[in-house]
Formats: C-alpha cells, sequence, structure tokens
C-alpha cells in the first residue's frame, strides 16, 4: 500500500524551475556559500559606489544617466570589445633581446648600405659634373675665339659689300695694329710693376718676420721685472688702439652727422640765420668771459698806478741800455770805416 501509494504521487517538476521536493538539474549548479546575499534596497537610495548615485522618485525616466557610462560601438550600445591579442612571449630572457639586437643591427648595416650606395652615386656625379665643368671652361675660351673670328670676318664681309677700296681696309688694320701693340706694352709695363710690387711686398714682408724675430730674442733676454713691465706696455698699448679705434667711428660718425647737418642748413634759409646768430653769440660770450677776466685781474688804482710806474721804469732801463748799445755801435762802425779808409790809402800807395 505504501509502495503504491508512492509511486502514484507525481513530482511537480516544471522546465524552467525546481521542484518543491526533487533535486535540481545538472546544468544549473546552487549558489556558492561564498556568494554575498544582495539587500533589499529602499526606493529613492541607490547603493553606495555605483556610478549612477541617488535614483528620484519619478522611476527610470528621472534617473539622471551619463552617456560616458554607457559605451557606444559601431554595433550600437553594446559591451566593449577587447583587442584580441595572439600568443606572447612570456619570459623575456637573453635570447629575446639578443634577437632583438641582431634585428636591430640588421636594419642598421641595411641602411647604412643604403646610404653608401648613396654617396657613391653623388661622388660619381658630383665628378662628371666637374669634368663636365672643365670642359665647359675650354669650350667657352674657345667660343670667345670664334666670336672674335666671327666678327672679324662679318667687317670683312661688310667692307666688301660697302665696295670699300683696300687702302681704308689696311688704314683700319694698321691702326687697330697700332692700338694693339701700344695695349700689349701697356699689359706688359703693368705686368712687370706688379711682379716688382709682388716682391718688393715679399721682400718687406721677410724684414717684419725678421724684426719681429729679433724683438721676441731682444724679449727673451731681458730680466723678468723687463718682461712683465713689457707685458703690461703691450697690453696698454693694444687698449689705447681699441680706444682709438672707437674714437675713430665716433668721429667718422660725428662728420657724417656734421655733412648732412650742412647740407640740411645749406637748403634752408632759416637755419642759415640761426647759424650766424649763433656764431655771433658764442662770439659776444666769449668776449664777455675775457672782458671778466681782464676786470678780475685788475687791481686798485693805487695799484694800477704803481704797476704802471714799475713798467715805465723797466722801459726807460731798456730804452737806455738799447741807447748805450747803440752808441757803441755807433763808435765800432766808425772805428770800422776809420781802418777801412786807411786800408785802401795803404792799397792805393802800394799800387
Amino acid at each position: 500500500m505504501a509502495s503504491n501509494n508512492k509511486s502514484s504521487v507525481p513530482r511537480p517538476v516544471s522546465r524552467g524551475g525546481i521542484g518543491l521536493t526533487g533535486r535540481p538539474p545538472s546544468g544549473i549548479r546552487p549558489p556558492s556559500a561564498n556568494t554575498r546575499v544582495t539587500t533589499s534596497v529602499p526606493p529613492g537610495t541607490a547603493r553606495p559606489g555605483s556610478r549612477s548615485g541617488p535614483i528620484g522618485t519619478g522611476g527610470v525616466l528621472s534617473s539622471q544617466i551619463k552617456v560616458a557610462d554607457r559605451p557606444v560601438t559601431q554595433q550600437g550600445l553594446s559591451g566593449m570589445k577587447t583587442g584580441m591579442k595572439g600568443p606572447q612571449r612570456q619570459i623575456l630572457d637573453k635570447s629575446y633581446y639578443l634577437g632583438l639586437l641582431r634585428s636591430k643591427i640588421s636594419e642598421l648595416t641595411t641602411e647604412i648600405n643604403k646610404l653608401q650606395k648613396e654617396i657613391e652615386m653623388y661622388n660619381q656625379e658630383n665628378s662628371v659634373y666637374l669634368s663636365y665643368e672643365k670642359r665647359a671652361e675650354t669650350l667657352a675660351v674657345e667660343i670667345k675665339e670664334f666670336q672674335g673670328q666671327l666678327a672679324d670676318y662679318n667687317m670683312l664681309v661688310d667692307k666688301l659689300n660697302t665696295n670699300t677700296e683696300m687702302e681704308e681696309v689696311m688704314n683700319d688694320y694698321n691702326m687697330l695694329k697700332a692700338q694693339n701693340d701700344r695695349e700689349t706694352q701697356s699689359m706688359d709695363i703693368i705686368f712687370t710693376e706688379r711682379q716688382a710690387k709682388e716682391k718688393q711686398i715679399r721682400s718687406v714682408e721677410e724684414e717684419i718676420e725678421q724684426e719681429k724675430q729679433a724683438a721676441d730674442g731682444i724679449i727673451k733676454n731681458m730680466s723678468p721685472e723687463k718682461q712683465v713691465k713689457y707685458i703690461e706696455m703691450k697690453t696698454t698699448n693694444e687698449k689705447l688702439l681699441q680706444e682709438l679705434d672707437t674714437l675713430q667711428q665716433q668721429l667718422d660718425s660725428l662728420n657724417m652727422k656734421k655733412e648732412s647737418l650742412e647740407t640740411e642748413i645749406a637748403h634752408s634759409q632759416v637755419k642759415q640765420e640761426a647759424v650766424l646768430l649763433h656764431e655771433k653769440l658764442y662770439e659776444l660770450e666769449s668776449h664777455r668771459q675775457q672782458m671778466i677776466a681782464e676786470d678780475k685781474s685788475m687791481g686798485s688804482p693805487m695799484e694800477e698806478r704803481e704797476k704802471l710806474l714799475k713798467q715805465v721804469k723797466e722801459d726807460n732801463q731798456e730804452i737806455a741800455s738799447m741807447e748805450r748799445q747803440l752808441t757803441d755801435i755807433k763808435e765800432k762802425i766808425n772805428q770800422f770805416n776809420d781802418e777801412i779808409r786807411q786800408l785802401d790809402m795803404d792799397l792805393e800807395e802800394h799800387q
């Protein structure tokens, strides 16, 4: 009876769920013990740590949704597809780096070979260009010669076409020949003068070098104190030369400025009158300064009187001394005249 009752009761098993008294199907595993059971969340609050934040009371439509939270791809709103990589080397050991180094070295060698080939090609092109350039120079000289000959032939044809007589042609020829001879002589003179100048320059340079060597020898033979003094004087000389150069530059700039101002003044009557007034003002100021200096140098009337008396006495003494010298000179002149007359008389008696 018991077995019949037990077999007659069917098991309530559904397709998608688990029966009340039966075991779960093999395709669905029971939740593990480590699975965290989620607690119920009251409406209006969000799970801590979520991106969406608090959910409003309006439901799903009133919730704040960010576009960055839902990745969009070409296929629409779906999950991001990660790039599938092939199998990689798990351990980067010495052999891996050696292989990488060999690959880089091979790339460098191929690049170096390529650059060397380009360099060789450029060198060949350069050598060919130089040869062509030399050939072009020689051809240019030949072209100039042929152009001169062509000009001569054209002139001869013109003479023949114009029925020019032979005497005129010969006269022109002689005239051109004489002119060429004069020019060749002048060129020879210039060439000889150039050689002489170059020889003179070389001799002067040799003399300068000898003088430098002699000066170096003298400096070496000097005492240490004199050498130090010489070095100091040399440095001062260099400084003075630099200052001279700067001052010369300033002088040149001032001269240029002066010339420009003079040109401006020459084109303006008002500026010319202003320059004349400035010159007169400068003369008057200099005269005023001179008069002030004379006034300062002058003393009181008594001092001036004594000064004048002293000057008069000195002048009188000089005049008296000059008169005495004059009388002495006159006496000597008379004496010399007497001697001359006596010599003349003696000469006449002797004759």
